[in-house]
Order: structure tokens, then sequence, then C-alpha cells
């Protein structure tokens, strides 16, 4: 879902991206949309929700959640920073979001909301996502206030995580063992989006989103060089010189494969690398695509100077203050070692995780 060293702000979601399951029956689902008339007698999109106060939190120290809201209806998410419009999916029906203690944003998950029944007319309301597990079981009570059951503690990580993850970690990422049986109170729809809004918002001091800001036939060069002066006060850092770039051979491969409108999902990136051991430099690969507020790239094999599998090596951008570019490197995944090495595995120890990059003639990426 996204970067998960803890250095790089992301939204896990369960709602990113259209599962197989979401391909097969969204167009089932969205038909049935807005049809449960025990949360919405009208059929207008409904919101739920509760903001816990410090005395609530206080008396129950293993819940994490502080806020909750749950939202019936049309998307209130919309589209991340760098999602692509065409991976929006419009099947989903129930958004669920949480914000958790001392947290600046809140997470989020959606997914199909029906009765369990065989004709999908009575009995409980469950609420799944994909792999065929459940976001949460739905009920209304005599005052018309929605209780949320059955929220799993790894409702935002991905299946596997606690053991990726090990048990201090997940449980760190995870919700708390008294973060279940909500009772949710009607609230106006717009109360919902504005929670919602809160999500992935667009930061007016950073600019547009690199999707905007970069286009698809567009080339474009960002670098750091750093001078004698930083890499003694880094004596960690390996990087001397680092580029960023999309040239002539990248700008070829996506016009001869790429959809604009999944920009930029598929779009190739070069990195080059110099370090302080090395005379000349190193350049590897990406292939990237829009993640919540991210490019999420990949090591590919393409005009590479490894050729072992490293598909899971992995790169994040972000846009950055006055013009700049983020580069984010959590997993030794720039080529500073060789990727196919031992010495690659595991976690960066060096100061080589983030860079802040400028904006530089194509030249300063020229080969």
């Amino acid at each position: 879902m996204t970067f998960r060293a803890g250095e790089w702000k992301t939204i896990a979601g369960a709602g990113f991206g259209a599962a197989l399951l979401g391909l097969l029956t969204g167009t089932a689902v969205a038909d049935d949309a807005l049809k449960l008339r025990e949360l919405s007698p009208s059929g207008a999109d409904v919101c739920f929700g509760r903001v816990y106060d410090a005395a609530h939190l206080k008396a129950h120290p293993k819940q994490k959640v502080a806020r909750i809201f749950f939202y019936y209806g049309h998307d209130p998410v919309s589209r991340p920073n760098e999602e692509p419009t065409a991976n929006a999916d419009t099947s989903y029906n129930g958004f669920l979001t949480t914000t958790v203690r001392g947290a600046k944003a809140p997470q989020w998950a959606g997914g199909w909301c029906n009765h369990e029944s065989e004709d999908g007319t009575s009995g409980p309301i469950r609420c799944g996502m994909d792999c065929d597990r459940t976001m949460a079981s739905l009920k209304v009570d005599d005052k018309g206030r929605l209780i949320v059951t059955d929220i799993s503690a790894d409702l935002y990580l991905d299946a596997g995580s606690e053991e990726e993850l090990g048990k201090a970690e997940y449980d760190r990422q995870a919700l708390g063992s008294e973060d279940d049986n909500f009772r949710l109170d009607p609230m106006p729809a717009a109360t919902c989006k504005a929670e919602f809004a809160r999500i992935d918002p667009i930061d007016p001091a950073l600019g547009p989103p690199l999707r905007e800001r970069l286009k698809p036939d567009q080339a474009f060069c960002y670098g750091r060089d750093y001078d004698a002066a930083h890499l003694a006060s880094h004596p960690d850092q390996l990087t001397q010189s680092i580029r960023v770039f999309r040239g002539p051979v990248e700008l070829a491969s996506y016009a001869s494969g790429g959809d604009i409108a999944n920009w930029p999902d598929g779009a190739d990136i070069a990195v080059s690398v110099t370090t302080r051991q090395k005379s000349g430099k190193v350049t590897q690969t990406y292939s990237c695509q829009g993640e919540a507020d991210q490019w999420r790239c990949a090591a590919s094999s393409k005009m590479s100077d490894f050729s072992c599998d490293i598909a899971q090596k992995e790169i994040f951008l972000k846009r950055g203050a006055n013009g700049t570019m983020m580069l984010a490197n959590p997993n030794s995944s720039l080529a500073i070692v060789d990727l196919c090495s031992k010495a690659a595995d595991g976690k960066t120890k060096s100061d080589d995780k983030v860079y802040r990059l400028v904006p530089m003639p194509q030249s300063a990426c020229a080969p």
C-alpha cells in the first residue's frame, strides 16, 4: 500500500486500487449502492461519526481510535494527489475513516456493504473488502445510531503484515484491542466529507502534485551534488552526487506503451548515483505508479546495470517545497551498492535515506 519505514507520510488505506473482487463485482455492487434503507431511508448519502473526548480515552487506554466516521454513499475520498483518474474505484459504497491518538491525519478503507443473506435483502450488514476481508459489520439501533463491529486490528495493513513487520512494529501500526464495537451518531453528510478531506490535503506550500507538475511527454532532471563540507558533516553518507530524470529513452518507452489516462502509472525514471568510493556513476531504472501522495517506483531490469530479480527494490518520490523533489530510499534501493548483492538486503543504515533534489537542466542528467 505505502512506504513502510515511518520517515515518509503515507496513507495506508484498503481502498487504494481495484482488487480482483472489485473488478468482478464492482458493477453489480455499484448498481445496488444506496439500497440499504436501514442506513439511508431516503437513499441519500449518509454520515455517522464520533469524536472521543479525553475522559473517554483515559478510561479506555487500549483504544487507539480518537475519531471515527462512516460514510455510506458516493466516494467522499476522491482521488489522492498522485493517483491517476483511471485508478478511481467507484464500486465502493461504504467508507470508514479513523484517526488514532496523536495522529495528524486519518486512515481510511473502502468496501462493499450488503446484507449477508443469500438474497441480499435481510440479515446483518457486512462491509467486505478485497481478499474476502471484512471491513466492518453494521447495525442501526432504535435511536438511529450506527453500531460498527468486527473491525480487525490489521484493517489498514497488508495480509501477512504481522510476520513481515514483526510483533512490535505490527502492534504499533495496528488498531488497539478496544478499537471495536463503536456507536456512531448520525451527522450531516458534509461532516464526513470534511473528515475524509483531511486524509490527503494538497499542501499549497508544496505546489501542484508531481502528477500535474511533470507531464507524460516532458523530460525532467532533478539532482544534487554534495560538497566536501556536507560530506564531512555526514560521514555515513555514501552518495556524492545523485540525479533523477526522464530522458529520451524513458519518454520513448512511455510513448510506445503508456496510457496517459493512467499517468504516472508505468512511467520509467532513471536514477544515477556517484558515491565516494566509485569514480563512475551507476544508473538504475525504476518503473513508477501513483500511490496516495507519492510515486512508488520499483527497480526495473530496463537499462539497468544489474540483471538479478530486483523488483522488490523500491524508492518513493514526493513533491517538496519551492519546486524541489523528495526521494526516499528506505530499503537500500539506490545503486549505492550492487542491488543483487547480500549487502543490498535489509534497511539502509547510512545517511542515504532521504534526498531533497532541485530542478536541473537536462544536460546535467545526460549519460
